[in-house]
């Protein structure tokens, strides 16, 4: 069954920064960030397009207003003779639930089972959903370019974020990424908002996607021999291409909550009818060795 009318659930962005309020946020999100039901959206237009570093294929990405919001779309990595193909979209909602439960802040996206139409070819698949992510009013820049209109002379990307007083959420990201095997932080996946006041801001940490398993898609035997905690390069803004040096950068150790055992049920629940048990577990794997590792390192901090 197709359904046509998809109700949005409405959220604010910046609900999560208090880690209470977020935890309260994510018990209800938890319930509606995947929607099983096929939703036909073959009236999107996907000519925006993203060809991203690690992968063969596109991102393809679509945009549209309703109901006074404006809404993104994403799909996983699309080519004309495969079509839509690899896990990002899952990876996006994984990633979420892991920032919710560290607490912190980031854009929320919805895995949606739906519709679409390509180049005049339906394809069934999963795709993600979110909403703008700005206060009225605020407007934005890619941090690539908002260092090239204020560095100083040879001031890094970081130290520039440590002059703005962005230290906290910086250290906080290169955590995320080391955390998922982010491939793919370069300089547009970091944002700064300002308001008509002047007053700046990073944007919540968005596109997650490029992470995990994401390179290795269809190639079951290396996603099976994958090893959790390989320093894979990545193509970072900030820092180096290595993950793992990344976190060598942080002066300070930035306060998030922690991972648990009970923390793989709550990161996987409702995926297994969309990505089979072996990739699951070794997402899983991923998550765990990784935050043990990141807990030593902070003991020898």
């Amino acid at each position: 069954m197709i359904v046509c009318d998809d109700t949005p659930i409405r959220q604010d962005s910046r609900a999560v920064i208090d880690n209470i309020s977020n935890m309260i946020y994510y018990q209800f999100m938890k319930i509606y960030d995947i929607d099983n039901r096929i939703h036909d959206y073959r009236h999107l237009d996907w000519t925006e397009s993203a060809v991203t570093s690690g992968t063969s294929g596109s991102l393809l990405k679509a945009r549209e207003d309703r109901n006074k919001t404006r809404y993104y779309y994403k799909l996983s990595s699309y080519d004309p003779y495969r079509g839509i193909y690899g896990s990002e979209c899952v990876n996006e909602i994984v990633a979420c639930r892991l920032m919710n439960i560290l607490g912190i802040e980031h854009l929320q996206y919805k895995l949606i089972r739906a519709l679409v139409s390509i180049g005049g070819k339906e394809h069934e698949t999963w795709m993600c959903r979110s909403e703008n992510y700005r206060m009225f009013g605020e407007r934005k820049i890619a941090l690539d370019n908002f260092y090239e209109m204020n560095r100083k002379e040879g001031e890094s990307p970081l130290d520039l974020c440590i002059r703005f007083g962005w230290k906290n959420t910086i250290y906080k990201m290169i955590l995320v990424d080391y955390l998922i095997i982010n491939r793919d932080r370069h300089g547009a996946n970091i944002e700064v908002l300002r308001d008509v006041q002047g007053n700046m801001r990073l944007a919540p940490l968005f596109d997650n996607g490029l992470s995990f398993l994401a390179p290795l898609a269809g190639r079951d035997d290396r996603i099976k021999s994958f090893d959790p905690m390989d320093d894979v390069p990545a193509n970072n803004f900030i820092g180096t291409r290595s993950l793992e040096h990344n976190l060598q950068l942080m002066e300070d150790i930035p306060l998030v909550d922690p991972i648990t055992l009970d923390s793989k049920e709550t990161l996987l629940e409702g995926l297994d009818d969309i990505l089979p048990d072996y990739y699951l577990e070794k997402i899983w794997q991923i998550i765990w060795n990784r935050w043990k590792h990141y807990e030593d390192f902070c003991y020898k901090k």
